[in-house]
């Protein structure tokens, strides 16, 4: 009898207990195991107990500095009370910096802390009354010289309705009151690749999918069918895409209208991802399925191996994320997810985007993804400094697709160039060259240059040539001015904190109320700041008023100011009635992921 199973829930009844501790203890003996309990889960506490075996003289630990973003976060200031024992002597222990301790002591070294972690989303983890969620590199200490071997991980808690999943997730079983969960990893990279979600959850599997794809859902804000047939629709069209899985078991963890907001992240064989509603969820849910390819196989030089301990820079950002991105949108369009029409607003909202941002004259694609470390500074993320991979990238991406497609008669496209990639590298264990891997990829499957492109709007700053390359797909692009409120002041808050003020415009009317950088929004117009300030500003007006209350420095006070108002240039993709016949076929092939040589009559 085996209490191993690499996807089934074993529950073990109280009386083999025993067994099971021996046989799992025997087969482990030399393996670095970690448990975490979550004791009292409205105190926020994960406590953690590492076993390291078979020391000699010493061993140094170390906590992640960075992980999910790519943000130096410094994980090891949510940890409290280390502590570490050889045998049943408690072992010296020193901290030599901000993320690494050394252990004195030789044999089996036990180490216990805890860590504080409350925060939403799928970039931090949390512990509450409702659920737990664990992104393992935060609350894991590793050994650096150990980090390749194989490491055992069991969480524990009281609930009689919570159930833990992840991808990783090998065996179940019930001591007394308490529940465990086992999860196995080849490595200690392999397990911080690995999310966890604890808590009464819903877990089903997707129908018509294969391998295997497991839906675990923490949330009240959704609907199984539709979920399920968004999702399987998005598995279905990119596992075909890209001709078949590089998984043998997928597992989406899902929170759904539980936090404001969306996002996700990708991981080896899994995502997590937040969405305040299931309608937001499949352009989430097919960039981040899409990543099991694009980023976590097919993967740049510069982010390989992974270097927790500072920022890793890399300038193929706008691909691995920005071209990510495209193909959310192929799938979602091509997939009979989305219209046409929402393909090309879309579209239109990226190059609206792209265009509207000062720094996009002067900060390239390339730029912007070694710039990424800067985005946890709000004076970086404003228009003037900055642009988005994502969105450039994007964006480049629907261009690089026509220019193949027009140079091939529509008989290749970006999508082969993809597939050679994942040939080529991943598929090889082999990781490209940032750019120059795509570039040379694209050449070869065009059969011509694309030097000149990549050098100009890559690594260069040429504005895009989007009437010239659209025109080839059979589409135009329209400019219409357009009007909007603007709150004349940017605001700044951490997850669950309050809103900040950041900085004010000098000439708007909020400045001219009195409002300042650094006061502490109490009040908004009666009630609480809401949490998407940007969608409240959408359904309001120039001229409307606005009440704040802001505490600054020790002092409360009250202000009250019209919202103003912006001029904003929208940019409109719109198909062209008058596209010659090659054009059109272009235009058909890109919506519908097709490529076929074009009959010219």
């Amino acid at each position: 009898m085996t209490f191993t199973f690499a996807r089934s829930r074993l529950l073990i009844p109280a009386n083999l207990i025993i067994v099971f501790v021996l046989t799992f203890s025997a087969s482990t003996r030399a393996t670095i195991q970690y448990e975490v309990h979550l004791d009292h889960p409205e105190r926020h506490l994960f406590h953690v107990t590492m076993t390291i075996p078979e020391v000699t003289g010493e061993v140094i630990v170390r906590m992640p500095a960075w992980n999910a973003l790519y943000q130096v976060r410094d994980f090891s200031s949510h940890v409290q009370q280390v502590e570490a024992f050889a045998g049943f002597q408690k072992a010296f222990t020193e901290k030599l910096d901000k993320q690494t301790w050394r252990i004195k002591g030789t044999g089996t070294i036990k180490i216990s802390y805890a860590t504080y972690w409350d925060e939403t989303g799928p970039f931090a983890s949390q512990l509450n009354s409702e659920h737990a969620f664990i992104n393992p590199a935060m609350i894991l200490f590793y050994v650096p010289a150990r980090r390749e071997e194989e490491v055992i991980l069991s969480v524990s808690f009281s609930s009689a309705t919570w159930r833990a999943e992840g991808p990783l997730l090998e065996s179940s079983f019930e001591s007394g009151r308490n529940h465990a969960d086992a999860f196995k990893a080849p490595s200690y990279d392999a397990l911080a690749d690995g999310p966890i979600e604890v808590g009464n959850i819903d877990v089903f599997e997707l129908p018509e999918v294969a391998p295997p794809v497991t839906v675990v859902i923490h949330g009240d804000n959704w609907r199984k069918k539709q979920v399920e047939d968004d999702l399987k629709r998005i598995c279905k069209y990119e596992l075909k895409l890209m001709d078949g899985a590089p998984f043998e078991h997928y597992t989406f963890i899902l929170h759904i209208g539980k936090e404001a907001g969306s996002g996700g992240m990708e991981h080896a064989n899994s995502t997590a991802i937040v969405a305040y509603s299931d309608e937001i969820l499949p352009g989430v849910a097919a960039h981040e399925f899409f990543h099991l390819w694009n980023v976590k196989r097919i993967r740049p030089a510069s982010l390989d191996p992974v270097d927790d301990t500072k920022e890793q820079y890399t300038r193929a950002l706008w691909f691995a994320e920005g071209v990510t991105n495209t193909y959310a949108s192929y799938t979602l369009v091509r997939s009979g997810i989305w219209s046409k029409e929402q393909f090309y607003a879309d579209l239109s909202e990226q190059i609206t985007e792209l265009e509207g941002r000062p720094a996009n004259r002067w900060q390239s694609a390339e730029q912007s993804s070694l710039d990424a470390w800067l985005e946890k500074y709000p004076l970086y993320n404003q228009p003037e400094y900055s642009v988005s991979y994502y969105t450039k990238g994007q964006v480049l991406g629907d261009l690089l697709d026509i220019l193949i497609r027009d140079r091939t008669g529509n008989e290749k496209s970006l999508d082969d160039v993809l597939r050679s990639l994942n040939t080529n590298f991943a598929k090889k264990g082999k990781t490209y060259r940032d750019s120059l891997d795509v570039q040379l990829t694209a050449e070869t499957i065009a059969g011509g240059s694309f030097e000149d492109f990549f050098a100009k709007y890559v690594a260069g700053t040429d504005p895009f040539p989007y009437q010239q390359i659209l025109a080839l797909a059979g589409l135009a692009l329209r400019t219409v001015e357009h009007r909007r409120p603007t709150l004349g002041f940017f605001v700044e808050h951490e997850p669950n904190g309050p809103f900040v003020v950041h900085t004010v415009d000098p000439e708007g009317p909020a400045a001219q109320a009195g409002l300042r950088a650094g006061d502490v929004i109490l009040n908004w117009n009666g009630g609480e700041a809401p949490r998407r300030i940007d969608r409240w500003l959408q359904e309001q007006k120039a001229g409307n008023s606005l009440k704040l209350r802001v505490r600054r420095e020790d002092k409360e006070l009250s202000l009250e100011f019209r919202l103003g108002e912006i001029k904003e240039i929208l940019h409109q993709v719109v198909e062209d009635s008058h596209a010659g016949e090659i054009a059109r076929h272009i235009r058909e092939g890109l919506l519908r992921g097709e490529t076929s040589a074009v009959a010219v009559h």
